[in-house]
């Protein structure tokens, strides 16, 4: 007897799957290998910025009461003292009408409470001792970055959840974090089904096709931020298939399935969740592709029933399982970031069901138009190649013409949001 499954709402389905968060796990790693990586801790500075009163410019470190009354017709002589490089330290405290010699980023001696740039001094020797001229006064604190004006010793970095960029490694360097305390990598087992599947390397069949999801799925995942490890297919036989996903259960802290997850003879991942005595979240959302989207939980682990159609396969990722990566990785918004784009071409198929079509962003005068990527059936890969967003189309209407205003969900975004706000919109609209 075929099972009667009744569809849930986009918005429940992602709440469900919220629900079974993993837990966060730090661990701390070199500086070199912590690009892209998430921090599991804010970062503070560990000393101010400038640590010491420093110069921005190449010039002469004077005391500015010395130039009070300087003019065209009236210059004053400061007798040149000291040299100081950078990384150097002053060796000599100026008297009254004497300077140092300063380069970029080189200490402030003692005395001194102005920087004069070589452009407005006039060197000359006297007694083959150096001297400089200043035909006008310069103000106390002039070309000097005091120490602290950019940032004090206990300032808030960078917060805990953060993306490791090349600025934020700049900045740990600079406070001397050689190690770097991380959210460690949650690892997801890839597992697909079905006797008609070939891997990449075999020569196609008649009655066969290679094994693109595995693969697709792997990239996503390393996209959200996790590693993982395939572990081939399964063949259609529920007690070898079944042995199979039970072990690997074992070594996993998220285990996605592609295929096997409708109703057909030969779909037999509703029978191993149960043989498994998982609690089966949700096994059908109101969702196009990928309504046959199939969630269970088992203790601490997270099994995600994917479909074995590529574009639904695809979506489905993205909207439940990515959410949960990344909240895994500390990352405080860990939903696909949602804007809204113009469409450029109609999508006039009628659905009751949300659709969520495979669109590119292009910008055309300023604005934001999206594209369709290509064929949208849920067997198509090939438009998943050009797919940069998902263009969010609410159930219960005729379609959508050109011209018209849509939300899109942006795939290679890192910033995201942190909200169900996109769904809990589609939810209402559904109802």
């Amino acid at each position: 007897m075929v099972e009667i499954r009744k569809p849930i709402f986009v918005e429940t389905a992602v709440s469900a799957v919220m629900e079974h968060q993993l837990k966060a796990v730090s661990e701390v790693i070199s500086i070199h290998a912590c690009d892209n990586r998430r921090l599991s801790e804010p970062i503070y500075a560990t000393n101010a910025i400038p640590s010491f009163d420093k110069s921005p410019y190449d010039g002469f470190a004077i005391k500015s009461s010395d130039t009070n009354g300087a003019s065209k017709n009236c210059p004053v002589t400061f007798q040149v003292v000291d040299h100081i490089g950078a990384g150097e330290l002053p060796t000599k405290k100026l008297q009254v009408n004497e300077a140092t010699r300063i380069m970029t980023g080189a200490k402030i001696p003692e005395g001194a409470d102005c920087v004069v740039m070589f452009e407005i001094c006039h060197e000359f020797e006297q007694d083959g001792q150096p001297f400089i001229r200043l035909k006008r006064e310069i103000p106390e604190g002039d070309n000097i970055m005091k120490e602290g004006s950019e940032i004090q010793k206990g300032d808030l970095l960078v917060e805990k959840g953060t993306l490791i960029n090349p600025g934020i490694k700049a900045l740990l360097a600079t406070f001397g974090y050689h190690h770097v305390s991380v959210a460690k990598k949650p690892l997801v087992g890839i597992i697909s089904t079905g006797t008609e599947l070939l891997e990449i390397e075999e020569p196609l069949q008649p009655g066969k096709i290679r094994n693109s999801n595995a693969y697709m799925i792997a990239s996503q995942v390393k996209r959200a931020g996790a590693e993982y490890r395939y572990y081939g297919q399964l063949a259609d036989k529920l007690e070898s298939s079944f042995g199979k996903i039970k072990s690997v259960l074992d070594e996993v802290d998220i285990l996605i399935t592609t295929g096997g997850v409708s109703v057909g003879d030969y779909d037999l991942m509703p029978a191993i969740y149960e043989k498994l005595g998982a609690e089966v979240l949700f096994n059908k959302v109101a969702m196009r592709p990928g309504s046959v989207t199939t969630v269970a939980s088992m203790g601490s682990k997270l099994l995600f029933g994917l479909s074995g159609n590529p574009s639904a396969c695809y979506v489905g990722f993205e909207l439940f399982a990515r959410p949960i990566i990344q909240t895994s990785l500390y990352n405080p918004n860990p939903f696909l970031k949602r804007t809204k784009a113009i469409m450029a071409t109609s999508f006039l198929k009628a659905n009751p069901f949300t659709r969520f079509v495979r669109g590119y962003i292009h910008f055309e005068k300023g604005t934001m138009v999206v594209h369709s990527a290509g064929m949208d059936k849920s067997n198509v890969v090939s438009s998943l190649a050009h797919t940069t967003c998902l263009m969010v189309l609410p159930g219960g209407s005729r379609g959508y013409k050109a011209g018209s205003v849509v939300d899109v969900l942006l795939l290679e975004d890192t910033e995201g949001q942190q909200s169900f706000e996109a769904f809990r919109k589609l939810k209402k609209e559904e109802s």
